[in-house]
């Protein structure tokens, strides 16, 4: 999901499994030219990976990484913004050593959605509901928001996240959704995520 910058050469990783929920390890030389895990650690992406824990320490040991998806190959380029936010969402909800396969496949079938081409900000949104709805913060009230914007949700539970371009997502749709989207997150979380101000900022340069 992310990657911190460690000693001259190594990388501290943080990555989702299915089975046994977020964990965090080092990637000994991560940062040199000719690393094992190049191209294994971008956020995101698919990997198998091989890790070894020691009792006592919280950070694992990361052997071996091999990519099977990247979002860099399969996405379309207007998307690649949008890839840190997934997962910025992501290592924000997932828990330590807390297995959520839940969590885990809804990341998963977003990564094939973006390779599948799927319109990006319908399916931020997507994204956001089905997270927030796993996690038992969406609202069951929804009485404020408009008739467009209910019929977006509706359609949002009965489709897979490679049909998002078949929602009924009008631009002014999608923004109202964003706004209350954003405000959900930022109070469950107690901050601002880094990557949706950076969305933001392409959007106005763009």
């Amino acid at each position: 999901m992310r990657t911190y910058k460690l000693g001259e050469a190594d990388r501290i990783v943080v990555f989702l499994t299915r089975d046994r929920g977020k964990k965090r390890g080092v990637a000994k030389g991560a940062r040199r030219p000719r690393s094992r895990f190049t191209g294994a650690l971008e956020p995101l992406t698919e990997a198998r990976i091989a890790y070894f824990e020691k009792e006592r320490r919280e950070l694992v040991g990361l052997n071996y990484a091999e990519p099977v998806r990247s979002p860099l190959t399969l996405a379309a380029s207007d998307a690649l913004g949008y890839v840190g936010y997934f997962a910025e969402l992501l290592d924000e909800w997932a828990q330590e050593a807390d297995a959520d396969e839940r969590l885990y496949r809804l990341g998963a079938a977003m990564l094939e959605a973006l390779g599948a081409g799927a319109p990006v900000e319908p399916l931020a949104r997507y994204f956001e509901y089905w997270l927030l709805r796993l996690q038992g913060v969406y609202p069951e009230s929804r009485g404020a928001l408009s008739d467009g914007a209910l019929s977006f949700l509706a359609a949002s539970r009965a489709l897979s996240p490679s049909r998002v371009g078949e929602l009924p997502s009008a631009r002014h749709v999608l923004r109202e959704l964003e706004g209350v989207h954003r405000t959900l997150i930022t109070m469950h979380l107690e901050k601002s995520l880094k990557s949706d101000r950076v969305i933001r900022d392409l959007r106005r340069q763009s």
